[in-house]
Formats: structure tokens, C-alpha cells, sequence
């Protein structure tokens, strides 16, 4: 198994924690006896959540309000948790966010706040932490990408573009990392009802209308399929069939035929 034990001096960093997959694999893992420090700019949410999982499953539960775009405040983060006397043995990287609409019209911001989010931010915090799981032989990381990963995605460029990072980023470190006693996972969901494309500015119509209704899962099933995967040690896990048989095409199929179609049929390149 890749989970470590339960232990008071160790904590399970869950970014993105104040809802959706974030907040459902917290609860799964403060379910099996771990702690976790929740990480989110929403610090009312976080503290909420936080008292929900000590009082229900009797462990630590830590909050930090933290902006993961700003490189000063992530690199924040060992200090102090160091503070509270604790060490990162369980690493998950959920925070994301996406843009919508062709980058020729997209705000030049949005897009570099995506990159910071989706890339850097997994980038800087799988450095500060896993020497230290390294060192003590012991740790797992979730990565959390998209369907998207698998191929690119006109009307989310950058979305799509940064998935596909945080997939090949989490194989390589997976191979770097063999016979250490730390294992990374990544996590590619299809579409979940979680408020993601609100934020991102689509309507649940607009998301909807392209993909069919067999693809769509909720959020405590791929919290559930994640936490499985992560602690059987797989490499990559994709919630439901449907979504791997898709996935698998998406990667298979030539560039010069499936482009065309996705630009075509995008809610984001029909507005």
C-alpha cells in the first residue's frame, strides 16, 4: 500500500481543499485515520471543513490560507507547518482552474494565473516536500490533471496544455522516485459537477451540451476512485469507463483529425 499510517507528526497537504475533489479526498483521507492541512484562499470554507473531519474522525486537521499563484506564500509552507510540528507525508496537488474561450481573446492574466495554479504551483510544491518523504522513506503524492491531458483542447489551450504538463511531470517523478518508498499518482477525471466551470465562466449548459451524460461523474465517486488509486500505487488512475475508453482515443487519434472536430464542436469557439 502507498498510504502511510496514521501519525501525529504527520499531515496529508491537500490543496484546493475548500471544495469539490479537494474537500471529498480530505474527507476520505481523515476517514482512514490521517491528518490533513487544508490549503485554499477561502480560509471560512477551510476552517469549516476542518472542524467537520476532526469532530467526525477524531484527527488533526489544519488549516492555511494560502494564494498558490504567489511563489512567496507557497514557499511559506514548510516553515510553517514546521511550526505546528509536522511533516508532509501525503502531498495532494488539486488546486486548478481553467479558462475558456480562443487565447486571441482571452485576458493574457488569466491565462498566466492558470499556468502559475496548474503548473508551477505542482512544480513548487512537489520540490519542497518530497525530499523530506524521501528522506524519511516514506510518502505519496496525487496529482490531479484532466481527461484533457490527453489531448490539446481549442477554446482551453492553456488548460489542456497544462494538464498535459502535470501528467508527464508526474510519470517522470514517478520513475525518479522508484525504490524510495514514495509513490506519485495522477489523477485524470473527465468532466465533474463541481463548480469548475462556473468559475471558469461556462454555464452547465455550455459544458454539458458537447459530452455525452455517461461521462459526467460526481465528485465523491472520483474523490473515491483517487484515494483507491493512491494508495494501490498506480501511476495513473481516470474515473469510469467511459472516460478511459475516451481518453484512450483522444491520445490514439491523429492531431489532424481530431482538432478540427474539438475546435468545432467547444462551446468556447461557438460564442
Amino acid at each position: 500500500m502507498s498510504l502511510p499510517a496514521p501519525n501525529p507528526a504527520r499531515t496529508s497537504l491537500v490543496t484546493g481543499a475548500s471544495s469539490g475533489i479537494g474537500a471529498e479526498v480530505a474527507g476520505l483521507l481523515a476517514q482512514r485515520g490521517l491528518g490533513v492541512t487544508l490549503v485554499a484562499r477561502r480560509e471560512a470554507k477551510l476552517r469549516e471543513l476542518a472542524d467537520t473531519l476532526a469532530s467526525r474522525h477524531g484527527v488533526r486537521a489544519e488549516v492555511i490560507a494560502c494564494d498558490l499563484t504567489d511563489g512567496a506564500s507557497r514557499a511559506a509552507l514548510p516553515a510553517e507547518l514546521a511550526e505546528r510540528g509536522l511533516d508532509v507525508n501525503v502531498l495532494v496537488n488539486n488546486a486548478g482552474l481553467s479558462t475558456w474561450g480562443p487565447v486571441v481573446s482571452n485576458d493574457p492574466g488569466g491565462d498566466l494565473t492558470l499556468v502559475r495554479t496548474n503548473v508551477e504551483a505542482v512544480v513548487h510544491l512537489c520540490s519542497l516536500f518530497l525530499p523530506g518523504m524521501v528522506e524519511r522513506r516514506s510518502g505519496a503524492v496525487l496529482n490531479v490533471a484532466s481527461t484533457a491531458a490527453f489531448q490539446p483542447l481549442p477554446g482551453q489551450a492553456a488548460y489542456a496544455a497544462s494538464k498535459s504538463f502535470v501528467l508527464s511531470y508526474s510519470h517522470a517523478i514517478r520513475a525518479e522516485l522508484s525504490g524510495t518508498g514514495v509513490s506519485v499518482t495522477v489523477l485524470c477525471p473527465g468532466p465533474v459537477k463541481t463548480g469548475f466551470t462556473e468559475a471558469a465562466g461556462i454555464t452547465d449548459e455550455e459544458a454539458e451540451a458537447p459530452l455525452p451524460k455517461f461521462l459526467w461523474l460526481s465528485v465523491e465517486e472520483v474523490a473515491r476512485v483517487a484515494v483507491a488509486g493512491l494508495d494501490a500505487g498506480r501511476a495513473v488512475v481516470v474515473p469510469g469507463i467511459g472516460n478511459r475508453v475516451s481518453a484512450s482515443a483522444a491520445w490514439l487519434a491523429p492531431r489532424s483529425l481530431i482538432m478540427p472536430l474539438l475546435a468545432k464542436k467547444h462551446p468556447a469557439m461557438k460564442r
